[in-house]
């Protein structure tokens, strides 16, 4: 079964958000070695908020093991040449897709103001995979998901609401199920040790996972971990899934732990 986790981010400069751990720089590098101590065959890198060239540092290690690391970009949607830089991103090799947090002051307001509208025809058109961190706005995405079915979308994080745990994280998981009738919805299910307060295996959050899985099926939720914020070591974010979880077996499990991701976003290097 290949194990690949849909949301790990690297860095070389800046200070990462309290959440992550406190450390200047986590590279290509130590990504690869934590990923072999735990038994994960790849990951997609989201190039993280606080470094200036996190989108670069990205796609060259991507490019240095496109069998183990994949990209999901940024850029600057209200910048003059911001389709150019779209196109760019998604000519590069490594780039799967593209992913947006919303985080930065001036980007808070994207989802609503009409600044990323244009994004979403031409990202439709191309087929492009987009991942959203989007607590509290899960209504917008049911909107765009309605004008753009043809675009694939992923929910960041079971769009648990930031700085909770236990029940407070999954107060819109009711927007959130209701989002399985768009067949180009998927959710990652990324983060869920940090989600309790419980110690491992975190059976509290275990009813919210299965309600996900049973909306949105095996072939759109997609195991993951946002590793460098997690509470546990990242053998035990794939233990929690691959051992604790007596309703998740066989090829669910398989789809769950990485085949549904790779074809999601178009991976074959990772799959085969």
């Amino acid at each position: 079964m290949k194990i690949v986790d849909a949301q790990v981010h690297i860095w070389t400069s800046g200070t990462p958000v309290h959440v992550h751990r406190q450390v200047s720089a986590y590279t290509a590098a130590e990504l690869l070695h934590d990923m072999d101590e735990a038994g994960v065959d790849g990951a997609v890198l989201h190039p993280p908020s606080w470094d200036a060239n996190a989108n670069q540092v990205a796609i060259e290690a991507a490019q240095a093991a496109p069998e183990r690391l994949s990209v999901l970009a940024f850029f600057d949607v209200t910048a003059a040449d911001a389709r150019e830089q779209m196109q760019r991103l998604l000519d590069t090799p490594g780039v799967l897709g593209l992913r947006f947090a919303f985080l930065k002051p001036a980007e808070t307001g994207w989802l609503t103001d009409g600044s990323i509208d244009w994004l979403w025809p031409v990202a439709e058109r191309a087929g492009t995979p987009v991942g959203l961190l989007v607590p509290k706005a899960l209504d917008v995405v049911d909107r765009i998901a309605t004008r753009h079915p043809g675009l694939p979308l992923m929910i960041d994080h079971m769009a648990r609401l930031r700085s909770t745990q236990d029940e407070a994280s999954f107060a819109d998981l009711g927007k959130l199920l209701a989002l399985a009738r768009h067949p180009n919805v998927a959710v990652k299910a990324t983060g869920a040790p940090s989600y309790s307060s419980q110690p491992y295996p975190y059976r509290n959050i275990q009813p919210y996972m299965r309600q996900i899985f049973e909306a949105f099926g095996p072939h759109r939720m997609f195991w993951g971990t946002d590793i460098t914020r997690m509470p546990c070591s990242w053998r035990q974010c794939v233990t929690l899934f691959t051992e604790e979880l007596d309703w998740l077996k066989g090829q669910d499990l398989e789809l769950v732990m990485g085949k549904a991701l790779c074809e999601w976003i178009g991976w074959d290097a990772a799959a085969s």
